[in-house]
């Protein structure tokens, strides 16, 4: 990552904040924080970084600071495309009452900024396809052993495993614009800053592992979004991730 990428996006950064006269010594306090000592650890690249942020403020309900960050986020990279999909598949896993004002939120940044809406259609499967994709999806990240889990559990409540892979994973997981290495990612950040998701952040953790995103990888997740959520939350994500790594 380029030197002066990294001082150009903690200078936006600064520029952004709109507690300077209101409240300067706690600006002060946040920024020496937020977009130096954090920024300043490990070497995740900007545009993971944002896009990691990003899930995390969908995950924690910061509408505020999500809606601040989008200028970030832009220019970081991370592509009107990506900060859809990144919006889309928050619904699966905190729902639409919760992610319908980021929806809105996103939405007016685009047409503010002249991006013409819709965006290019990113879904690969049909309603006959879904099913299958999505099995395979949950295959191809967390192995055989979910080839069959869509039709597992007590019939009472089967059909929830059955939406998992036909909806979560067959609707979500199998668009274009990002893929699987991106999409656990972003799961990671949802389930971490909402809280109260130990088991599916475990397994989620796990998850990541397997395509790619190393324990240090999760680590520098959590590091970059823990002033956005704090530190009994970054805590617990820190305890999944060893549990998860310990497992493997």
């Amino acid at each position: 990552m380029e030197l002066t990428e990294t001082k150009q996006q903690k200078q936006f950064l600064k520029e952004s904040s709109c507690f300077s006269e209101t409240d300067p010594e706690f600006s002060e306090l946040f920024q020496n924080f937020a977009f130096d000592a954090v920024i300043d650890q490990g070497n995740l690249d900007n545009h993971t970084r944002m896009m990691a942020i990003i899930s995390t403020l969908l995950g924690c309900q910061g509408i505020e600071e999500f809606t601040a960050m989008l200028p970030v986020a832009e220019q970081s990279g991370v592509t009107p495309v990506e900060l859809k999909e990144i919006v889309y598949q928050a619904v699966a896993y905190l729902g639409w009452g919760r992610v319908r004002p980021f929806l809105s939120a996103l939405n007016q940044y685009f047409e503010k900024q002249g991006i013409s809406l819709p965006l290019e259609g990113q879904s690969t499967t049909t309603p006959e396809t879904r099913l299958q994709a999505g099995i395979q999806t949950q295959v191809d990240i967390f192995g055989d052993g979910m080839k069959e889990f869509y039709k597992s559990g007590p019939e009472e409540s089967r059909h929830i495993n059955y939406w998992l892979a036909s909806n979560c994973f067959g609707d979500y997981y199998t668009r274009k614009g990002l893929d699987y290495a991106q999409r656990e990612l972003i799961t990671f950040c949802f389930l971490s800053a909402q809280g109260g998701c130990e088991p599916q952040l475990i397994s989620h953790a796990a998850a990541n592992m397997k395509v790619g995103n190393d324990k240090e990888f999760l680590i520098q997740v959590v590091s970059q979004c823990l002033p956005y959520i704090g530190y009994p939350r970054s805590l617990n994500a820190l305890r999944c991730i060893n549990q998860a790594a310990e497992q493997a």
